[in-house]
């Protein structure tokens, strides 16, 4: 019994030391996780202006009580180009924007259309639209819809002879609807393709004549703009 306790007191004198370093010892500092960067969004929202341009193509139903021809249909095509200035706010990934445009255009008839005797021609001198817009952003690409008012200068001629030329302009208002994609390339600049159906009504640019211009138009362009609200917001 001597013996047993003996060893468990020399046990317990050498054991002392190395109990006291231990206790010396600083606490382990705790490890934190890795930081992990945010995924980055790209943000829509801001004014922008921008340019664009592209072509047109469509028809003009010319109705002409006056040389009893009711139904004078012409092809008309050309070009256009503008510029742009809008808005866009964005609420996680739904874009909601205000645009406008003003466009030089040059959507004729060529040379005309002989029918029955008569000449006649149509022209677009310029179009502006004022369209809401829709759209689900995907990081850079944003497809929306679009849609508003449509304003456009109609010319008209009527040659009833090859000497004598009946002509005139009228600023006619109507409709347009459309569709696009726009890929963010900076955090301020983007591209876009659209599409836009125009419908501008009946217009009287010839006294007693009315003219029904439908245009397609497909054109791309180029925005800049100031994200002043900083990051989207979700």
């Amino acid at each position: 019994m001597k013996r047993i306790l003996s060893r468990t007191a020399l046990a317990t004198l050498l054991a002392a030391p190395w109990a006291a370093h231990a206790a010396d010892l600083p606490n382990r500092m705790p490890v934190k996780a890795p930081l992990v960067a945010p995924v980055p969004y790209y943000n829509w929202t801001g004014i922008y202006f921008g340019i664009n341009g592209g072509g047109g193509f469509g028809s003009s139903h010319q109705t002409d009580p006056n040389l009893r021809l009711a139904n004078a249909r012409v092809g008309i095509s050309g070009g256009e180009v503008g510029g742009t200035l809008g808005y866009n706010y964005q609420l996680g990934n739904w874009v909601f924007g205000l645009e406008g445009d003003m466009d030089w255009a040059k959507i004729d008839g060529g040379n005309g259309a002989v029918i029955n005797g008569v000449r006649y021609n149509s022209y677009l001198e310029w179009l502006s639209t004022v369209r809401g817009r829709v759209g689900y952003a995907f990081d850079r690409l944003l497809p929306y819809v679009t849609g508003g008012l449509a304003v456009g200068d109609v010319k008209a001629t009527v040659n009833p002879t090859p000497t004598t030329m009946l002509s005139g302009t009228n600023t006619d208002a109507g409709w347009t609807v459309g569709a696009g994609l726009e890929y963010g390339i900076t955090p301020n600049l983007s591209v876009k393709a659209e599409y836009l159906y125009v419908d501008l009504g009946n217009s009287t640019p010839v006294p007693g004549d009315k003219v029904d211009v439908k245009t397609n138009v497909v054109r791309g362009g180029l925005n800049w703009r100031f994200n002043w609200d900083g990051p989207p917001h979700f």
